[in-house]
């Protein structure tokens, strides 16, 4: 009864803003609007950029009901086991299955990861998380978040090239085995989608369309011809000819959604017009978008003095590189 009620209501997807001709150019996002575009379920887009470092982005909401992307193993997990919407019913006790999906979740979201914040020069990342705030404010998040990305991969000064070498070795095999399942069908397992397909087709999109051309895991990825074809073929199909109908446009300032922790009722609305007096819902909204930008501030004075002997230069960041976020 509680599956048949919420396929009546209207589902709303929120996940970090588009660029590179992207619906969104989240690694994590990406695979949730692809699941949902491949389970054929209606949903809203829209986006977050009030919190850059929320793991609860993406979510999902419907009237009281969200599904965040920080808890029982993520959005697509939760919207399976809730009864949404599942699209691997029929594939659980495929050992093949599981291993493909252990494989993309490890190996390859860790190559990406890796690719995002220490293998190239930065500005796609800064980008994606950071470009709606105040320079400062972004900058030292970005470094923050680049010393957390090498603690959870291990990486140290005495092991960083070792490391390196073994991401991207397992990238390339993982490819290779992907590439050869996948052959010349149209999804992964019986020619249908699954989450599986999702989780790859975000990866393969995000490392054409984000990483630069001097990427070495994009290079890798481009040896493999039909997993090239593969992604672009949805983009062409569920991306670019619906775009105009499932990509909404958005203002300058970041969007008034903002993850809860409890059930919502948000959905999107109209940008007030001039001269008009503020609801309580705006000022409530203005006043937590200053209480963000103060605690951020706080937390840089906090991360400067905490860390007061750390070298900016262990990021290794070009001297000469452009560090604004246009």
């Amino acid at each position: 009864m509680e599956q048949v009620q919420r396929e009546r209501e209207e589902f709303t997807l929120v996940t970090r803003k588009p660029y590179f001709g992207l619906p969104t150019a989240c690694p994590n996002c990406l695979p949730v609007y692809i699941y949902l575009k491949l389970a054929g379920l209606p949903f809203h887009l829209a986006f977050n950029s009030n919190y850059p470092d929320s793991d609860q982005i993406p979510y999902v909401e419907s009237g009281t009901y969200v599904a965040y992307n920080n808890e029982n193993g993520g959005v697509i997990e939760r919207l399976k086991e809730d009864g949404v919407v599942d699209l691997d019913s029929e594939l659980r006790s495929v050992p093949e299955w599981i291993s493909m999906k252990a494989m993309i979740g490890s190996w390859l979201a860790e190559s990406l990861m890796y690719e995002l914040w220490l293998g190239t020069d930065g500005r796609s990342a800064r980008k994606i998380y950071y470009s709606d705030l105040a320079w400062p404010i972004g900058k030292v998040l970005f470094l923050q978040q680049v010393r957390t990305v090498k603690q959870q991969l291990g990486i140290t000064k005495e092991n960083a090239e070792r490391r390196e070498e073994g991401i991207y070795r397992k990238a390339n095999v993982a490819y290779g085995a992907l590439s050869t399942k996948l052959g010349e069908q149209n999804f992964l397992y019986e020619n249908r989608p699954s989450s599986v397909d999702a989780s790859l087709l975000g990866h393969v999109l995000v490392t054409l369309h984000v990483l630069p051309e001097t990427s070495v895991l994009r290079s890798k990825l481009l040896e493999h011809g039909n997993l090239i074809s593969y992604a672009e073929n949805f983009k062409t199909q569920f991306i670019e000819a619906g775009s105009s109908s499932s990509i909404p446009q958005f203002p300058s300032d970041p969007s008034s959604s903002a993850p809860r922790k409890g059930p919502s009722n948000w959905r999107s609305k109209p940008n007030p017009k001039p001269k008009r007096e503020k609801t309580e819902e705006e000022k409530t909204f203005r006043r937590r978008a200053k209480y963000f930008l103060a605690t951020q501030l706080f937390a840089i004075v906090l991360f400067l003095s905490v860390m007061g002997g750390y070298d900016i230069s262990e990021v290794e960041l070009d001297d000469d590189e452009d560090i604004g976020f246009d």
